[in-house]
């Protein structure tokens, strides 16, 4: 039996180390969280600047910073429960969305809307950072190294 692949290049001879868990997750995920979707947010409050003037940026920007605090409240308690408790880390954190919806909600009801924000560019906003934010979280979370299981204390024994 023959084989048509390419021969690839020839493996290397050099020590290949283990990797760890990441260091800081929750800190990790914030930080490129709120980059990618501070970056849309400005994109489209620009776009609301350019077609409905500075209110409707205003708008825009303040429905994505809602988000972007919303969700960073929860990567901020997942920080600093997991540094106690890693595994109580993911509790922690959806009890905490439960307790900032209902948070939210009562805010909003009680200030209400003030006259000059623009309803369809506070949702523009808003949908905008949640689906930057969330594609963002999900590919931090591609990348991140957990360990599951604990690693045996090596004793100085010998291994057969």
């Amino acid at each position: 039996m023959t084989s048509n692949a390419e021969p690839g290049p020839a493996s290397g001879k050099g020590h290949v180390g283990a990797s760890g868990p990441t260091a800081s997750l929750w800190l990790h995920l914030l930080k490129i969280s709120a980059a990618a979707a501070a970056i849309g947010l400005v994109l489209c409050s620009a776009t609301a600047m350019f077609l409905n003037g500075g209110a409707a940026a205003l708008s825009s920007a303040l429905g994505g910073l809602l988000v972007m605090l919303f969700f960073g409240i929860s990567l901020l308690v997942g920080h600093f429960v997991g540094r106690s408790n890693p595994s109580g880390a993911i509790g922690v954190f959806v009890a905490t969305y439960f307790i900032k919806v209902v948070g939210f909600a009562i805010v909003m009801f009680v200030l209400g809307a003030p006259q000059w924000l623009q309803g369809r560019w506070f949702v523009a906003g808003a949908v905008v950072a949640v689906v930057l934010w969330q594609a963002a979280e999900i590919y931090g979370f591609s990348k991140v190294r957990l360990q599951i299981y604990n690693d045996p204390e090596d004793k100085g024994e010998p291994r057969a």
